[in-house]
């Protein structure tokens, strides 16, 4: 059966695979005091064109913002994010349970609006008993969204003049960066993005690599004592190389680009392929993530060939499903399935 799950059920892109066998048994220090940390560091700053950035490899991403937002905020700070946002739905609580609030507000497709993020902010500084609240201490953001929706560079300079105004650092949770910044409508390069926010981190979970997240602070926005702080979530791992040796990898030779726009290239395709026989669009997303509206009889008819994954019950006749598009996804697998389509009846 063929799957259109997500963008992590494969392992790791090959040449990531045969740097693992090719280095297997150099010894270096643990931690990530060892070359290959260092060398990805300097891809990354490069490709970012943050030369002065402190760089970070943790595992997952729901460990990776627990760790960041916790770090950096103040104990009696919260996170302001899209009510979609992925910290504010799917990530368990996690943020929550380091005792920092999501304030959220509201989502549009998705992402967050520059006038509502002031209102909000504005409106808790304006409230004369804001001593008894929960102050705003940081900006959440997610790109792609959760809904593979991208933000526009006019949208983050815009949450950019919020943030300077109020002096509140932006945070990007870039689980899928590489398919937000591939899209064909996305008008931003790798090196705008980084320009107009403090802190993101870059995902390798779903952009080929087994596991790992790159995280990039800009020069000053490290917490202190980050590493210590890391240890004390039981984010740290032993043998660090196994995180920054994919990094290099994937930020050798455009490695992270080029496999990111073939998800995209693929996901084009299968949103085409939907369109031309008459699905519905949940949303419509420029990215790798594709969000369709079933009846219970397609649903059911595509199902005994495909695999694809429950976004949420429109109502009791139809469901939105999500199909997703990676670097390692095959056309012919695409293919495979816009054959079996059957033309959706009204």
């Amino acid at each position: 059966m063929i799957s259109f799950e997500s963008d992590y059920i494969e392992g790791a892109h090959p040449l990531i695979l045969e740097s693992f066998v090719k280095h297997n048994y150099d010894q270096v220090p643990g931690y990530g005091f060892d070359v290959f940390t260092a060398h990805a560091t300097e891809l990354i700053r490069d490709a970012a064109g943050c030369s002065d950035a402190d760089v970070y490899f943790l595992v997952g991403g729901t460990q990776t913002n627990q760790v960041v937002i916790d770090t950096m905020l103040q104990p009696y700070e919260g996170v302001v994010a899209p009510e979609t946002g992925h910290i504010a739905v799917h990530e368990a609580g996690a943020v929550e349970y380091t005792g920092h609030k999501i304030l959220t507000v509201p989502s549009h497709d998705g992402k967050m609006d520059a006038k509502e993020l002031r209102a909000l902010v504005k409106g808790f500084y304006d409230d004369q008993n804001h001593e008894h609240m929960v102050f705003p201490g940081l900006i959440f953001l997610t790109f792609p969204t959760e809904l593979g929706t991208i933000y526009t560079k006019k949208e983050l300079q815009e949450i950019r003049a919020v943030a300077d105004e109020f002096k509140l650092p932006v945070y990007v949770d870039g689980a899928r960066l590489g398919y937000g910044l591939m899209s064909s409508e996305c008008d931003l390069t790798f090196r705008e993005l980084a320009e107009l926010v403090d802190v993101f981190y870059i995902g390798g979970t779903k952009v080929g690599a087994l596991c790992g997240e790159a995280v990039v602070f800009k020069k000053g926005f490290m917490p202190a004592h980050f590493a210590t702080r890391v240890k004390q979530h039981g984010a740290m791992i032993a043998k660090g190389r196994l995180l920054s040796q994919q990094f290099e990898t994937l930020f050798t030779d455009n490695l992270y680009f080029d496999i990111a726009s073939h998800a995209i290239r693929l996901a084009d395709k299968l949103k085409a392929g939907f369109a031309a026989k008459g699905y519905e669009f949940y949303i419509d997303s420029p990215t790798n993530q594709q969000f369709f509206i079933f009846s219970k009889e397609e649903t059911e008819y595509l199902a005994k060939e495909f695999r694809f994954s429950f976004w949420e019950k429109l109502d009791e006749e139809r469901t939105v499903y999500r199909f997703v598009t990676s670097w390692a996804t095959k056309e012919e697998n695409v293919d495979r399935l816009l054959a079996y389509l059957p033309e959706h009846r009204s």
